[in-house]
């Protein structure tokens, strides 16, 4: 069991009224426990708590009026992660999916899987199936791109980082999410708070589908898997943007952090590949 400390601060400028959908609160599952959380809105309102998707990701709408915002989210989260032995972690055959799972097999908005068939196969065809393909995926997207922030912008897609080599986290999870179901393995984008992140951010990793559950990945090694809270859960970044805008507003701050308590062991590290982490 690890305890993590999770938050963010956003203030905005407002220019006409706003509709906000903020995608910064942690998720519930049965191994991601929420013991305390708070979120405050200045000026003070009420907000709707909304569950989206088939994951039930949970958001918070609000309509800022012109002039200042300011959002300040916090929560103390318990984690009990699944840790097995990566060795015995095998691929699903797609007769044995679950319907639920299929739909990550499909391309979606970032993640062009269909045009990297070919490409996949070639690179990692002839490996061993199971975790440790995936392992090997994400060795190749950390080893053959170059993380740089502000390379890349909202309508970014896999292929084109593969074109420039070059992103920051959302991206490396969409190639890695890409290569995974060109290879027929499912896989989906996990947005979340990371324990470690230097500098402090909102994370994008991954989770790939193997031997029956959800395993985490992150193909950045900028932060232990066994520190990562969830946000949100969906095909690629389009489905869990922390904030969502209807309207005319610039976000001018933001600050997020994520904290481990003195009983935080970190489960497995960056660089780690022995522990698979299942926490879906």
């Amino acid at each position: 069991m690890s305890i993590i400390f999770v938050g963010c601060q956003l203030q905005y400028n407002i220019f006409t009224p706003t509709s906000f959908l903020l995608n910064i609160s942690a998720a519930m599952n049965d191994y991601q426990q929420i013991r305390n959380e708070q979120i405050d809105v200045t000026p003070f309102q009420q907000l709707e708590q909304c569950q989206i998707g088939p994951h039930g990701n949970r958001l918070f709408r609000l309509i800022g009026q012109p002039g200042q915002l300011k959002i300040g989210y916090q929560a103390e989260v318990e984690l009990q992660s699944a840790a097995v032995d990566s060795n015995n972690v095998n691929e699903s055959s797609y007769s044995s999916l679950p319907p639920e799972v299929l739909i990550f097999l499909n391309p979606s908005r970032y993640c062009e899987s269909d045009k990297l068939n070919r490409f996949a196969m070639e690179e990692f065809g002839s490996l061993l199936p199971g975790y440790s393909r995936v392992t090997a995926i994400c060795n190749w997207t950390f080893d053959y791109l170059t993380y740089t922030p502000g390379s890349t912008g909202p309508t970014t897609t896999a292929c084109d980082v593969l074109l420039q080599r070059t992103g920051v986290c959302r991206d490396y999870a969409h190639v890695a999410i890409s290569l995974c179901r060109a290879m027929g393995i499912p896989a989906r984008y996990v947005a979340g708070y990371a324990v470690h992140l230097q500098p402090p951010d909102f994370h994008g990793f991954f989770e790939a589908y193997l031997d029956g559950r959800w395993f985490l990945f992150d193909a950045t090694r900028m932060a232990p898997v066994g520190g990562f809270v969830r946000i949100g859960t969906g095909r690629d970044a389009a489905d869990v943007a922390f904030a969502t805008m209807v309207g005319a507003a610039d976000c001018f701050e933001m600050c997020v952090w994520a904290n481990d308590s003195d009983s935080f062991n970190g489960g497995p590290g960056s660089d780690d590949v022995r522990s698979g982490l299942s926490s879906a």
